[in-house]
């Protein structure tokens, strides 16, 4: 059975960091690029960050670029987050998923495609 399940969410104050965790079971995890979504009340589900299958390439979204860095661990099957600098706007749930590319290295940011999604996790920034 599939489980993708995110932690280490929660209420931060503008400027702070987070870490986001990952834990990826029931699939094998290094055929699978990864990527950071995220969804503010009433808006579009966003890209954050992503990376592929042997962590060899990393993308951005435009708003997290030089604040957000994304890593992952084959062997622990584990997929991080790491915020910097976090502003208000960064409030929204975060999702984690995964996207089959046969362990290659092709990547898209663009969520319809991924197969599996994890739960999400509630990140608050307050000013």
């Amino acid at each position: 059975q599939v489980h993708l399940v995110e932690s280490g969410g929660g209420l931060v104050q503008a400027g702070g960091s987070l870490r986001l965790s990952c834990a990826a079971s029931g699939f094998t995890f290094s055929m699978y690029a990864m990527g950071w979504f995220r969804q503010a009340p009433g808006k579009e589900r966003e890209f954050v960050g992503g990376i592929t299958t042997t962590g060899g390439s990393t993308y951005y979204g435009d708003s997290v670029k030089g604040r957000f860095t994304v890593s992952r661990d084959n062997p622990k099957k584990t997929f991080n987050l790491q915020m910097n600098s976090l502003k208000p706007e960064d409030t929204a749930i975060y999702y984690c998923a995964a996207d089959y590319t046969a362990g290659s290295s092709a990547f898209r940011r663009r969520s319809a495609g991924y197969e599996y999604w994890g739960q999400g996790t509630q990140v608050t920034v307050s000013s």
